[in-house]
């Protein structure tokens, strides 16, 4: 591990990288922390620090639903209609939960990403303190036209996650926060893992800085709190511990994670299952997220069981030491 620690270290000095990057090679984990979590007082990251994961948390959501359709409290072909009641009215009658969880529901998207290309220049419609439950997005998912008819083809949609996150509370009556923590976080053990409020974060957690602002933070550009599509905070350890977990079917049952990380979509140079980006060509299952303030990568080969983590602070920290690794391990 040593070499892979020296050019960890050159590559993030570099790029002048903020944030944690975790390494685990037959049993063997290696962590780095470089930067700052908090500029303002020069608190520096640490390898437990919390970090906002951005769209990493919908494999969470993914596996919260999974877990409720092994459980039959929904089914992959339940109409997102039927707990929808008269919500959301310009969402298809024929879409379905399977539809949303592998993106090819074609609703229309609040933060469309075949549109929308810098994050840190997106502000959203509403107040960002409003948003503090899942039911507080209706006024921010509604209005949006159909792009396409269910199952026409695949277009990452992010408002698609925050309506399964509306759907599994209303199936359960349980608030989707709680609902992760319970069904995904304590099964994976990952105790460091919550959807925290952006403008009370704990003093271990990471403060999201915009690229090319040295002290303006990401406060006013993502929710007070995420919900399905995103916003979770996690430490490197628990996203390890969630790989692990997951393909041990401690979360969901084993033919569950088959059934998750099987292919549905060719999406540009990869594919997609349910939740999980897929490689092109081999097995190895990746999360990832980009949001105003944050950037996260994570991958898992599940032949090798090599497991790797990049998150980072800034917008796009992340990305020239997730593709060093990526070159290096693959």
């Amino acid at each position: 591990m040593e070499a892979l620690e020296r050019e960890l270290d050159d590559c993030a000095a570099e790029t002048s990288f903020s944030g944690v990057v975790r390494v685990d090679r037959r049993g063997d984990p290696l962590a780095r922390a470089y930067g700052l979590a908090d500029r303002r007082w020069g608190i520096a990251n640490e390898v437990g620090t919390r970090f906002g994961l951005a769209s990493g948390t919908k494999g969470l959501t993914a596996l919260t639903v999974v877990s409720l359709v092994e459980e039959r409290v929904l089914e992959l072909s339940t109409p997102a209609r039927e707990l929808l009641g008269d919500d959301l009215p310009l969402i298809r009658d024929d879409v379905t939960v399977e539809h949303l969880l592998e993106h090819r529901s074609g609703i229309g998207d609040y933060y469309d990403e075949e549109v929308e290309h810098d994050v840190d220049a997106f502000v959203l419609p509403v107040p960002v303190n409003d948003l503090t439950t899942t039911e507080a997005y209706l006024s921010v998912l509604d209005g949006h036209a159909t792009k396409f008819a269910p199952g026409e083809r695949f277009s990452y949609c992010n408002g698609g996650y925050v309506v399964l996150a509306l759907l599994a509370e209303r199936a359960t009556g349980v608030a989707f926060h709680e609902l992760v923590v319970e069904r995904v976080c304590r099964p994976a053990g990952m105790r460091d893992t919550a959807f925290l409020r952006s403008d009370e974060l704990p003093g271990r957690a990471a403060v999201g800085y915009l690229d090319g602002e040295e002290q303006r933070t990401n406060v006013f550009h993502l929710p007070v709190r995420g919900s399905g599509d995103g916003g979770i905070y996690s430490t490197v350890a628990d996203v390890h511990s969630l790989w692990a977990a997951f393909f041990a079917g401690c979360v969901v049952a084993a033919p569950w994670v088959e059934e998750m990380v099987r292919p549905r979509s060719d999406a540009g140079s990869r594919r997609y299952g349910l939740g999980f980006w897929l490689d092109e060509s081999t097995e190895t299952v990746n999360l990832e997220g980009m949001d105003a303030g944050v950037s996260f990568y994570s991958a898992h080969d599940p032949r090798t069981d090599v497991t790797w983590t990049v998150v980072s602070n800034t917008s796009a920290g992340a990305w020239p030491l997730a593709r060093m690794l990526r070159e290096r391990l693959s």
